[in-house]
């Protein structure tokens, strides 16, 4: 199949446009769900729809491949929105189509959270509300500002975890995260970890120094039934917070 070039400047991609989006428009409602809360992923769903409107005479999703057969444009999974998948498995799973521009109520009010969550985290403008607290400690991966906002809200006592170090006793001398709670040094992981005695149900964030042996760390406690297991993802070197020496 030749490359169909479309100009989006042009009347017809314009017109089509419009046409889409009160497509999506009526999806969204005859389903009750929620656009995404990231307005320009939907705007760039729209347009791959507008433009496979266009191409294919067909609002093929635009996330996935369409290919000729037998001299007809056929999607791959047979993805024409809304999508066979996203109605019987993604949404009703996962709260989110594959491409992302329908989604649960629930969903899009998590996301909003995430969002303004993040915000905060990494512009410290204003302190983390409590559920904006609960939600970053639950994540798998933090960086330097998360773990910033976090630890102050430990100390207002909005949230609770441990903040444990992995690295080996002679840098925790040297240095060590403010607000750290114990240390537990990979070479002698299990025997200093039976001596923690930690609840397998608590919130526990593990950093290094790079964040390597904090991530096969957080590998172990997980196989071994720990349930909420964060890792600072490039560890103590990217820390902007304040340091024990």
């Amino acid at each position: 199949m030749s490359m169909i070039k479309i100009d989006m400047n042009s009347p017809e991609f314009i017109t089509e446009m419009e046409k889409t989006i009160k497509f999506t428009d009526k999806v969204v409602k005859q389903f009750n769900w929620e656009y995404n809360p990231q307005a320009e992923i939907n705007e760039g769903v729209q347009m791959g729809l507008a433009r496979n409107k266009m191409m294919y005479n067909k609002r093929f999703c635009p996330c996935f491949m369409v290919e000729e057969v037998d001299g007809k444009a056929k999607s791959v999974e047979d993805r024409i929105c809304p999508c066979k998948p996203a109605l019987e498995k993604e949404i009703p799973e996962d709260g989110v189509c594959h491409c992302q521009i329908f989604c649960t109520p629930e969903y899009a009010a998590s996301r909003r959270v995430e969002l303004g969550m993040e915000e905060v985290a990494h512009t410290h403008s204003r302190g983390l509300t409590d559920k904006e607290a609960q939600m970053l400690v639950n994540k798998d991966e933090l960086d330097s500002d998360e773990i910033v906002s976090l630890l102050e809200a430990r100390e207002l006592g909005m949230v609770n975890f441990k903040l444990i170090d992995v690295r080996e006793h002679m840098e925790w001398q040297m240095g060590h995260i403010k607000g750290a709670d114990i240390l537990i040094p990979t070479s002698s992981f299990f025997p200093t970890l039976e001596e923690a005695k930690l609840s397998k149900d608590e919130n526990i964030i593990l950093y290094c120094h790079v964040g390597s042996r904090s991530s096969h760390c957080a590998r172990i406690l997980t196989d071994n039934g720990f349930n909420k297991i964060g890792n600072i993802t490039n560890g103590i070197v990217s820390y902007a917070g304040e340091i024990n020496r």
